[in-house]
């Protein structure tokens, strides 16, 4: 292994607590560590949404339709409603089932950050970002939802979706204060709280799936809600999968001035001093174990920084092996189109530009197939 993916003596060490002491047990991990690098993450980086699942939350079935993709299929349109200090939302959630003799069956959720039509419903545009016949056809559910119905994507001053929903009036709005990134991941686990009370979704076997931004909106979900039992993250880079010291391509003075409402007010404090972050993406990574891990990379994502990313399965490992299982099984960055599947946490680096491909889909399908489905 080359340097770079084996040394960095600046990249904090997930098994050392605040207080300097050595966590040793699984135990350990998930009565004192895992809650103080979580609040970590909250207090620095993406900000502390104010509340969970709301009491208002409702489910609304909109509309419920067989024989879609040659008969193989059911579809549902459902309305995930609820009600703030400010207003009301909804979270218009698409799903197709595929016809499993009344079993229930695990599932993939988008999180959608691009257009609308790459998750059409009435299958009129078949968009490979959403490959929903491949995921029927492998006997997985296809949900999707778009990341706008949480929050819109620009700098609106925290006034319009959750944020303008629930923040309090009257009063600063707090330096940790959940941003859109936390908002849109907040909108997934609502989408959870759904399949929970769906009678064909498994929802012991759920993946959230996110590409790019939406891939650090999947990360920051996961780690926050182990309801999901594989978390994946396609090109998701700085602040993402992407290990931030050392780090090619973009960095964190350049995603909080091209997007300033994806993270807390906090996380500016750290443009041009990343290496004065008490943590790293790697420990984000680590909150998931136990559970199924999948980071995928492309060879032309610089920006993203697919060595970054490999970089942060390695240093997630030791957390997993805590729990006698393996994390990342590899000893050297992997070849394109060579994707490692053994251990708990996967990765494929895939040939080619920033993209949800179906090469990508079809590789974390297989993931799913050796850890999840069975």
């Amino acid at each position: 292994m080359n340097k770079r993916l084996s040394e960095n003596p600046l990249l904090p060490n997930p098994l050392i607590g605040d207080a300097g002491d050595m966590i040793l047990t699984a135990e350990q991990w998930q009565k004192k560590r895992h809650p103080e690098i979580l609040e970590q993450f909250r207090q620095h980086v993406y900000g502390r949404a104010p509340l969970g699942s709301p009491h208002s939350l409702r489910f609304e079935l909109v509309d419920q339709s067989s024989g879609w993709m040659d008969g193989k299929a059911l579809r549902k349109k459902v309305d995930i409603t609820f009600d703030g200090p400010r207003g009301t939302g909804i979270i218009h959630l698409y799903l197709f089932t595929p016809v499993n003799g009344g079993e229930k069956v695990p599932a993939f959720l988008l999180i959608c950050n691009r257009d609308k039509e790459n998750m059409d419903p009435e299958r009129k545009v078949k968009s490979p970002f959403w490959p929903a016949e491949n995921i029927v056809s492998r006997g997985y559910a296809a949900a999707v939802f778009h990341v706008e119905d949480a929050d819109p994507d620009f700098d609106d001053g925290f006034h319009n979706g959750v944020h303008g929903i629930f923040d309090p009036l009257g009063i600063p709005r707090p330096v940790d204060a959940w941003g859109t990134i936390a908002a849109w991941a907040w909108g997934a686990s609502r989408v959870m709280d759904y399949f929970e009370t769906d009678p064909d979704i498994d929802e012991a076997r759920v993946a959230v799936v996110g590409h790019s931004r939406g891939g650090k909106t999947s990360l920051w979900c996961g780690a926050q809600d182990d309801r999901f039992a594989l978390v994946v993250s396609n090109d998701s880079g700085c602040t993402g999968a992407a290990i931030t010291r050392g780090k090619k391509g973009e960095t964190i003075k350049d995603i909080n001035q091209r997007f300033p409402h994806w993270f807390c007010e906090n996380y500016k404090g750290y443009n041009g001093r990343d290496e004065a972050l008490p943590i790293d993406q790697h420990m984000l990574l680590a909150l998931m174990a136990p559970r199924l891990l999948y980071v995928s990379s492309a060879t032309e994502d610089t920006w993203a920084d697919p060595e970054s990313e490999f970089l942060a399965c390695i240093h997630a490992d030791p957390v997993y092996r805590l729990f006698g299982v393996p994390g990342l099984e590899a000893d050297s960055y992997p070849s394109p189109e060579f994707p490692l599947h053994q251990g708990r946490i996967g990765y494929h680096l895939r040939t080619g530009k920033h993209d949800l491909t179906p090469y990508d889909w079809n590789c974390f399908i297989d993931f799913a197939d050796l850890h999840m489905k069975g």
